[in-house]
């Protein structure tokens, strides 16, 4: 397979721990194992596509002579029961390592899938075989990771990527495949990625298959967004009485582009606070938003709820008058 016809994330993913973005002070802390040349159990948590896989196997490809036969992968999602963690794991993990190698890695990618009674048999797999092999286990809540396993683990979290790593990278890639993209598309791919570096990646890429000019207008519409500005409309609207035009509005979103009501909700709650209001009121506006969203989960209709949210803000807007 060429290079060029590789998915980004993959042909931009980090071969170094000093090139993943936005985490140096976990970058230090691995690589204190790479200078020593060992390491304990690891627990990684935290959002998605914020470089858990990516510091894992960089640190097993730095720790491991023989890395094809001494770092293992598994996607606990998909086998999540007991009889694979006594299987299946627990051979590799009870196998010596090949070659020069000390121990083995094997790397649990979303270990907090796994059943309790699969991570009570993990517990023991770990304790029994500490000599010739280690995991990293990757999961997105902690909390979900019996307190057994944590214990024995030394633990790493990865909180949202900030502006600036998401950012640089962008500016990385454009730069190296010659795109053409405007300030605005910039700013779209910070927002759509939300702090998930994989994300923004493959929106950036899947733009530039869509057209040579990238621009934010693509961004949203490739990621099913609707356009912040859009949503701060609607909300203006409301607040200011003119219920109608907000209501209008709404339906270009619902009926015209087929934005779901839950996916225009928590747009509208992640723009009231990004604008210029008084925190009373976006305490309060983020309650109603909140409760409209609760019944949309629980089936409501959508459309009704909308509607309900715009007239519960005209209705506070003319309050805070």
């Amino acid at each position: 397979m060429s290079e060029e016809s590789l998915v980004w994330i993959e042909k931009y993913r980090p071969t170094e721990l000093e090139e993943i973005q936005g985490r140096a002070d976990i970058v230090k802390r691995l690589a204190s194992y790479i200078k020593n040349g060992t390491m304990p159990h690891l627990l990684f948590s935290g959002w998605p596509g914020t470089g858990k896989t990516t510091a894992a196997v960089i640190l097993g490809r730095k720790l491991l002579g023989n890395f094809d036969d001494n770092f293992t992968e598994k996607n606990a999602s998909d086998e999540r029961g007991i009889d694979v963690i006594r299987g299946s794991v627990a051979n590799i993990a009870e196998t010596m390592p090949s070659g020069d190698d000390d121990f083995k890695i094997i790397f649990l990618d979303e270990a907090d899938a796994l059943t309790p009674d699969a991570q009570s048999a993990l517990r023991r797999t770990m304790e029994k075989n500490t000599d010739n092999c280690r995991f990293i286990l990757s999961c997105n809540y902690v909390s979900k990771i019996i307190a057994p396993i944590q214990s024995r683990c030394a633990k790493y979290k990865f909180g949202a990527l900030d502006v600036t790593a998401i950012y640089n990278m962008i500016m990385y890639i454009v730069k190296k495949e010659n795109l053409e993209i405007n300030e605005e598309a910039h700013d779209a791919l910070v927002y759509v990625a939300e702090g998930d570096m994989r994300k923004a990646i493959n929106t950036l890429q899947d733009a530039s298959l869509y057209d040579e000019k990238i621009t934010g207008e693509i961004i949203y519409e490739i990621s099913g967004l609707a356009q912040p500005k859009f949503i701060e409309e609607i909300i203006e609207l409301a607040f200011k009485g003119k219920f109608i035009e907000s209501r209008n509005k709404l339906d270009v979103l619902l009926v015209n582009e087929g934005f779901s009501g839950g996916d225009i909700i928590y747009q509208v709650h992640k723009r009231l606070f990004e604008m210029a209001l008084p925190e009373k009121l976006i305490i309060e506006m983020s309650r109603v938003t909140g409760e409209v969203d609760f019944r949309v989960s629980e089936g409501a209709n959508d459309k009704i709820q909308l509607d309900y949210l715009l007239s519960w803000f005209a209705k506070i807007g003319s309050e805070f008058k």
